[in-house]
């Protein structure tokens, strides 16, 4: 019967084993359980700290972040103003330069024109002459006689402006 006693239950085995179990959680509990959750509740602050820090960066990254772009915006605006305006005074200066080019092509057309209408005068009253001079010359070789040069005059230029007329 003593293999028995090996296998065979003890209660006050059991109750003393429960109690040190019970004594040795709640020494555990008041030596280790409220230092260690003091522990863990500080670094929970600290890291809740932390992320409020990290949260209030990000808050103001993202307000400077707008800023800026709102500051490239408005500076790519004005760039913009800057070229189209640029670009209108070269257009209102090539209209200038091209106008005051018409301009002086149109006066140096207007100059060779009237150059040449007096040209073509100065030539009709050269030819005029050369005509008067000539026939005078022969008129005066075929009569014998000197005619009276104003009245040879006059019937030559009508005879030049009758056929110039046709």
């Amino acid at each position: 019967m003593q293999d028995l006693d090996i296998i065979s239950i003890n209660i006050w085995h059991i109750v003393i084993s429960l109690a040190n179990l019970v004594i040795l959680f709640l020494i555990l509990k008041k030596l280790l359980f409220k230092p260690v959750q003091k522990v863990v509740d500080q670094r929970q602050k600290e890291i809740d700290t932390e992320y409020g820090k990290a949260e209030r960066a990000t808050e103001e990254a993202n307000k400077v972040k707008a800023e800026w772009e709102s500051k490239i915006g408005s500076a790519e605006a004005e760039a913009d103003k800057i070229i189209k305006e640029a670009v209108e005074r070269a257009d209102a200066r090539n209209e200038v330069m091209l106008y005051e080019s018409r301009e002086k092509a149109d006066q140096i057309i207007r100059k060779a024109k009237s150059d040449i209408e007096r040209d073509r005068r100065e030539s009709r009253e050269a030819v005029k002459k050369e005509i008067v001079d000539v026939s005078h010359a022969l008129s005066e070789q075929i009569i014998g006689r000197e005619i009276n040069m104003d009245d040879h005059r006059d019937l030559i230029d009508r005879a030049i402006d009758s056929l110039g007329e046709e």
